[in-house]
This record gives C-alpha cells, structure tokens and sequence, in this order.
C-alpha cells in the first residue's frame, strides 16, 4: 500500500543529524522524538489528532456512553473509600472529552460524590492542556493540572485510557537464540534499520523477568517505560484503584509464534500502516500492551488485580446494554436511532470494533475484593 508522506522537515534534520553525529541509535529513542520532542513531536504541536478530521478515533470520542459508565465504577468506588474527599487523577487526557463524560454524568447522578472530588490532569502537551482547559471549564471548580509526583499518597482513582499504547518501545528480534535490539540509522540520506546487541542489559533483564519474549525469527516490542509507570502510580496512590484501558494482550498472546512482526502501528487520517519511518512527527505510532507486564509490575509494588477482561465486558457490567436501550427509547427519529446504535456498537464489537481488542486492567491498594460494579456477567443482565 502507497503511504502518503506528510514529514515534519525540521524534525527529520533533527533526527538525521543526531545520527550522524553518534551513530545508530535505538527505535525506542526514535520514537520518543516523533511523538514528544517539545517544538516538534507529534503529541507536542497544535494538531486535530482525534476524531473525523483528525488521525484516529477513541473509545471517548465515540460517544458520551462511554464515560458516564466509567463514571459508575468511580462512585462505587467512592462509596469503597468512605464517600469522603477523593481524587480522580487522568494521565494524557488528550482533548478532554473522557474527563468532560465523567464529570457531566457525577454531577447529573451522583453530586455527592461530584462535590467531593478533585479531577486532576497530568498531561505533558501544552496543546492538550489548553483544549481541556476550554473544554472542560464548566467543571473549572473540580480541576488541577499537576505533576505525578504531586500525586503522592493521593486517595481515589489513577484512570488512563490509551495512555500506555504511545509509550516509546524497544524494537527487539530473536536472532540465534540472541536477544537482538533495532536501531535507526541511515543510509545515504535513507532512514534505515539496523539489527545490533541490545542498547540496554534491561532489555534481556525485563525478558527473563516476565518469563516470556518473542521465539526464535521474530520481531516483538518492550515497553520498558510502560513497567516504570505502573510502578510509579502504584506507589503514588495511598488507597483506591488504578484503571487502565487500552489495547494490547497478556504477554503469552503479544508474543506468541503467529504474531512474527509484533504489534507497532503508525496512524494518519484514519489510515493504519507499519511504517514509522514516514509522516515524521505527524503520525500517531503505537504497539499493543503487555498487560501482564503491568499486571506483573503493579503487583510487586502493592497493588491487587481486582478484575481484567476486554472492554465489551467491562462496559456492559456498568449497564452499556440498559443505557443503549434507554437512549433509543427517547429517539423519535428512526434513522437517528439506527444511527445511535451502529455507533455504540463500536465500543463493544469484538471484530472490527473496540470490545475485544480493547481491554480493562482494574488493581486496588487498601480496599480489599469488592464485587465490582464492572463484575457483573453477561448472564445476569436484565432486558
């Protein structure tokens, strides 16, 4: 397929000259300047990254639906807590529509709890901290953009929603038995991959640690900043629970021998492709997470998993299938209500949709195994 190229010029000679002046250097450090340099990575400059004039839709800018659940799971774990002063703290909240869903739906069901709580945003872009600034500021009062560190000891909830999928990654092969690291170097004035020992003795440490890699001839991806962040939170929050949503796999799915050429993906106009080395500094570049790699992290810094399963399943435990029934109900128009429904069903299709390959991570710290409101099996719904 022909990849439309549409580089950030400055940023490539950026790149290029970095290069030539030490060498190769590792994937991991490549991507992190296409998506984070400050005057020119694709996260950092003014751009429409969501929705239908942008690069990519998620699951919050599909549809109001998605939050107002997610914000049922917060007010029972409110009542968990004690139903006192609570912090709701969202790492890359992007353009803030999750953030605006979950507050409009506590202060229309739940005030109390709306009252009592403090929404806090630790983003890295200027860009997006200005957009959930306009578009958040209804709720002005409920708000403080932060650090991660000024979150110590907070009680509550730590949410991210496609957060940890943008993480810069190593790409590494298994060569000879041989943990093998990818590199970016040139050729001429041609960006191009080089296959040398790990950059890093914690690529090989993090393999051995997890107990599983990619097998012998193929390509997979490690996420080493994705463990420093689940230690980090986890150690950060005093009481409450940690939520993350993404897409990704537990580790034996990421790795396993069908998947030869790993999980990365680059995203422009709606428009997937594997190519990174393209749209430089204007394209969206991910890889699926590991979650038992999270899971795992989380675990040995005090945090309990409480429940994992895919999104669809998440969702329609919070009641997805009673709201959709109840937004068709107050649709006069036919074709609207068609329209209501083709849309929702993107958050829980298994194929072609967000229900399965997305998935849900809940761990607490300090509030033992509540039945979460989230547990409820598919059987037990009521139509």
């Amino acid at each position: 397929m022909q990849v439309e190229n549409e580089t950030n010029g400055q940023l490539e000679a950026l790149i290029r000259e970095r290069i030539r002046r030490q060498g190769p250097i590792p994937f991991a450090e490549y991507m992190r300047l296409c998506l984070y340099h400050p005057e020119y990575g694709y996260y950092m400059t003014p751009r429409r990254r969501i929705g239908k004039q942008g690069d990519f839709f998620t699951s919050s800018s599909v549809h109001f639906l998605f939050g107002r659940l997610i914000a049922r799971q917060l007010v029972q774990l409110w009542e968990l807590l004690g139903g006192g002063a609570m912090t709701i703290a969202e790492q890359g909240a992007g353009e803030g529509y999750l953030a605006l869903d979950i507050l409009d739906a506590l202060r229309e069901e739940a005030a109390d709890c709306y009252h009592s709580l403090t929404y806090a945003l630790v983003e890295v872009s200027p860009e997006h901290r200005a957009r959930q600034q306009e578009r958040l500021a209804g709720h002005a009062a409920r708000l403080v953009w932060c650090e991660p560190g000024e979150l110590a000891g907070m009680t509550g909830c730590i949410l991210s929603n496609e957060l940890v999928d943008a993480f810069p990654v190593h790409l590494v092969e298994k060569r000879d038995g041989l943990l093998r690291e990818i590199h970016v170097g040139l050729d001429g004035e041609t960006l191009v991959e080089v296959v040398a020992e790990p950059s890093i003795g914690r690529l090989q440490e993090h393999v051995d640690w997890l107990g599983c890699g990619p097998v012998e001839g193929n390509r997979g991806e490690i996420n080493l900043e994705a463990v420093d962040w689940m230690r980090q939170v986890a150690r950060l929050l005093g009481r409450g629970m940690v939520l993350t949503i993404d897409y990704g796999y537990p580790a034996a799915e990421l790795y396993a021998p069908h998947r030869r050429a790993g999980t990365l993906l680059c995203y422009h106009r709606h428009r997937s492709h594997d190519n990174p080395y393209v749209n430089i500094g204007c394209q969206d570049m991910t890889s699926h997470v590991d979650f038992t790699a999270l899971q795992k992290a989380g675990e040995e810094e005090g945090l309990e998993t409480l429940w994992f399963g895919e999104q669809y399943r998440f969702l329609m435990g919070l009641g997805f299938v009673e709201q959709l029934i109840a937004l068709q109900a107050r649709e006069t128009d036919p074709l609207r209500a068609q329209q209501l429904r083709m849309t929702l069903k993107n958050l829980i299709l298994p194929e072609g949709g967000m229900g399965e390959t997305f998935k849900v991570l809940v761990q607490g710290k300090g509030i033992g195994r509540p039945e979460l409101l989230c547990q409820r099996p598919i059987e037990a719904i009521r139509i």
